[in-house]
């Protein structure tokens, strides 16, 4: 029994650290505002939550604008003909690598929420909690007017 509990042990850091040891970089395609594909791997920026494609948010002039399409766009412009580097944390229930990448020095979620296109995910992280509070206090992207957590969002639509 001891000798089982210990392999089951050794097979579970193994997963750990072959996720968490997996290091992708290159050219990124854009799914949304916080999935991106290197080289086929599918991969979920740690720490945000970007609104998804369909989602929509009222600016302040009161005005329906389509924010899960511009922050995928904005994620794009960050990601477009630059190397992206991603390290992996581990894999979420959809399978994705969830990961930190950057492009050079830049933190690519910390960039995402602090242009307002993104929120800090603080059910799986607090790392962009403070840039998400200045992009909040400047009013820009998502925080210019009303909108739905992502999350909420989801949960909406049964998802």
């Amino acid at each position: 029994m001891a000798l089982r509990k210990c392999s089951l042990l050794i097979i579970a850091l193994l997963a750990t650290t072959s996720v968490s040891a997996q290091i992708l970089s290159g050219p990124a395609e854009v799914g949304d505002g916080d999935t991106i594909r290197i080289g086929g791997e599918a991969i979920r920026l740690h720490g945000i939550d970007a609104p998804e494609r369909s989602q929509s948010c009222e600016g302040q002039d009161g005005k329906e604008w389509s924010c899960g399409e511009w922050a995928r766009e904005v994620l794009v412009g960050l990601l477009s003909g630059k190397t992206v580097h991603c390290a992996g944390i581990e894999r979420d229930g959809y399978g994705r690598l969830v990961a930190k990448c950057h492009v050079g020095n830049m933190d690519v979620g910390e960039e995402m929420v602090a242009r307002g296109a993104a929120h800090a995910y603080r059910k799986y992280s607090l790392d962009y909690v403070d840039a998400e509070k200045r992009a909040f206090v400047a009013a820009i992207g998502l925080w210019q007017g009303e909108h739905l957590q992502p999350e909420a969002f989801r949960a909406q639509r049964g998802e």
